[in-house]
């Protein structure tokens, strides 16, 4: 089985300082969709896994949350696409939990949920909290440059000399997945 994580806001949609709050704040980034749906084809399952501290701060609620991923899921299916699970941790980030980025609760329990060796796994992401919860799982990293990307990046090449791949977009990373 070929695994494709993706971290939600700023990736498959835009992302807000603010926070994502509600159905209408969330706004698929151009081609995010079409993205997923050419890994559905190109024979990968595709999972979510985000942080969403919003709920232990009480910027919105489960159902709230509820209402974005079945916007995400309709979209998605519109084009040919889907999701197959959304892992999220609720927690603040003071919380001490293991599955808040950039710990590899999410990513283990992905590992685990698929029966799939997280080496073979790619996260694909916009932060450097997701660039380290790939790294501390041992999976595989890339970063598109939408949402955090652009600064995730610049910390990347001034700090750490890394050698992770980096793309403008998620649509952009799927291509080269799939080459």
């Amino acid at each position: 089985m070929k695994v494709i994580v993706l971290d939600r806001d700023g990736v498959i949609n835009h992302d807000s300082d603010d926070y994502i709050k509600n159905v209408d704040e969330w706004r698929p980034i151009d081609g995010s969709l079409e993205a997923i749906a050419r890994l559905n084809h190109g024979g990968y399952t595709v999972v979510v896994a985000s942080n969403q501290s919003g709920l232990a701060r009480g910027y919105f609620d489960i159902e709230a949350l509820s209402a974005m991923h079945r916007k995400m899921d309709e979209l998605l299916t519109k084009v040919g696409g889907k999701v197959d699970a959304v892992f999220y941790c609720p927690h603040a980030p003071d919380n001490s939990c293991d599955c808040r980025k950039p710990n590899p609760g999410m990513l283990l329990d992905i590992g685990q949920r698929y029966n799939v060796p997280l080496r073979e796994v790619i996260f694909i992401g916009d932060s450097i909290s997701d660039i380290k919860t790939a790294s501390n799982a041992n999976s595989k990293a890339m970063l598109v440059r939408t949402g955090k990307g652009v600064k995730a990046e610049k910390i990347l090449q001034t700090e750490c000399k890394s050698t992770i791949p980096v793309f403008d977009d998620l649509a952009a990373a799927v291509t080269a997945i799939l080459q």
